[in-house]
């Protein structure tokens, strides 16, 4: 039952990024990304991840895609039937494409994979919470306070001029 979990995580996700570079409405693009980035955390969460898995949702899904849908939003005329929407370099990215794929299979078979020591031992959430606050504070009210900075600024360019 695991695997089929894992493998309908995996397919949503391949789907949803391929939707995702497929679609010719940026906004549904945004879409697509936010439903591919929530598929991750959904593997992050599969493999017991679970600290992970909600920093994706909260700085991905909900900090990066709602500047992303800001940023469609505000721009005039992005999605407008005129502008032309076609790329003709299909061909040349595809066989790149290809290339890089091969690359990566001969990588990842090639590649001598350790084994997972069940002895090892395992950090929880409480001890990665008391590291943020101690030894990590700093980096960790940098990253707040960048947060704040976007979401302040996403406020102030979304904003109606009188």
């Amino acid at each position: 039952m695991t695997d089929i979990t894992f493998y309908f995580i995996a397919l949503s996700l391949c789907v949803f990024a391929f939707l995702t570079v497929v679609s010719r409405d940026v906004f549904h693009c945004a879409v697509w990304l936010a439903l591919t980035l929530l598929s991750i955390s959904g593997i992050y969460f599969y493999l017991g991840a679970g600290f992970l898995g909600v920093i994706q949702i909260l700085v991905y899904v909900g900090g990066i895609i709602t500047l992303f849908v800001f940023a469609i939003k505000l721009t005039a005329h992005i999605g407008d039937a005129a502008i032309r929407q076609t790329n003709e370099q299909v061909i040349p990215s595809g066989i790149v494409v290809l290339i890089l794929f091969y690359f990566l299979i001969k990588i990842v078979v090639s590649s001598p994979w350790a084994k997972i020591d069940p002895q090892a031992p395992v950090l929880s959430l409480k001890e990665l919470g008391a590291s943020l606050m101690t030894t990590y504070l700093l980096p960790f009210e940098f990253i707040s306070l960048l947060l704040l900075a976007v979401m302040v600024g996403a406020i102030v360019i979304g904003r109606v001029k009188k």
